[in-house]
């Protein structure tokens, strides 16, 4: 493993990271904005009806408003086990802006990339001409990926290496963290795995203007039209590839989340049958969970791969033909 193939992998956590906390700080303002907004038209409502003399039916339509609120806050957050930061700042059912939990699945997202930037710091830093048990961990594993990586991209692989390596650790490292006591996996937030689509999105154009300039790139999504045929498709091919650019971040982000979340699920359903069964008679219940980790190891590392094989098809797509 190479001084400038370690030090671009760093970089490249660390600009993923970063991309990655923009983009959850905007999903997650405009989540507040709209939140504010709803409350916003909701009290307004509630005046007017205290104005026409209806007070008594406002006061017991927002009362049972909150009730339902409150409901559906529990069974939002009711899939999941508890965390530190849950343990030790209270469980609140709809945390807001100002509240540490509303924050806990960008916190999480920090401590991955953090694990991933201290371990490849660690790994350039003690290299030798003999390795020793980490940087032959490394190298291997960043020989096997180059190999992998090659067969669709070609001699753009070393450009993309840093990246598609970096993201597959990095959500690989969030969705283990389900399987730590104590811990929670960020995969199991959509704004978390749409932040990581759209950092796919917007490189995969990039690569697309880059490699093909602005008329090949055109080329590209009216379908490459060569012939009669071609070109009289092109009505119909030209929107259905720009839909489908657009899906392309949507579909990654919801297969990650559905999936990811489907775990936490039945690590929380095998937990609370342990505690059933002993539940009346010992604070501690069944360790049914610990069945499910092996599977579970397994479930994770697929989640990761699948995101960033099809992450890496969607370059190669954008690539010259004769490039891979």
């Amino acid at each position: 493993m190479t001084s400038s193939t370690t030090k671009s992998s760093v970089w490249a956590i660390l600009g993923l990271f970063s991309a990655l906390t923009l983009a959850s700080f905007s999903v997650t303002l405009a989540d507040e904005s709209g939140n504010h907004s709803t409350e916003t038209t909701t009290a307004e409502h509630v005046t007017s009806e205290v104005a026409d003399g209806r007070s008594a039916t406002a006061e017991h339509a927002t009362e049972g408003e909150h009730d339902g609120d409150h409901e559906a806050g529990h069974e939002g957050g009711g899939h999941e086990l508890p965390n530190i930061i849950s343990i030790i700042f209270g469980h609140k059912a709809n945390p807001t802006i100002t509240d540490i939990q509303y924050w806990e699945n960008v916190i999480f997202a920090f401590l991955a990339g953090l694990f991933l930037v201290v371990v490849a710091q660690r790994a350039h830093a003690k290299r030798k001409m003999i390795p020793g048990k980490l940087q032959n961990l490394v190298e291997m594993m960043v020989e096997y990926f180059y190999d992998f990586f090659y067969a669709m991209l070609g001699k753009e692989t070393k450009r993309m290496m840093p990246l598609l390596g970096s993201l597959f650790f990095y959500i690989l490292t969030m969705n283990l963290m389900g399987l730590v006591p104590f811990l929670k996996s960020p995969s199991t937030s959509i704004n978390i795995t749409l932040s990581l689509a759209i950092i796919i999105f917007f490189y995969s154009q990039y690569v697309g203007f880059k490699s093909l300039g602005v008329l090949g790139w055109m080329d590209h999504l009216a379908g490459s039209p060569r012939d009669v045929t071609g070109w009289v498709l092109v009505p119909l091919m030209l929107p259905i590839h720009i839909i489908g650019e657009f899906a392309k971040p949507f579909s990654l982000a919801a297969r990650l989340f559905g999936n990811i979340t489907g775990e936490d699920i039945v690590i929380f359903a095998l937990v609370g049958l342990g505690l059933s069964l002993t539940g009346e008679y010992l604070n501690v219940g069944v360790p049914f969970q610990v069945l499910f980790i092996p599977l579970g190891l397994l479930f994770s590392t697929i989640q990761a791969l699948v995101f960033t094989i099809l992450s890496t098809i969607y370059l190669s797509l954008m690539l010259p033909h004769e490039e891979h």
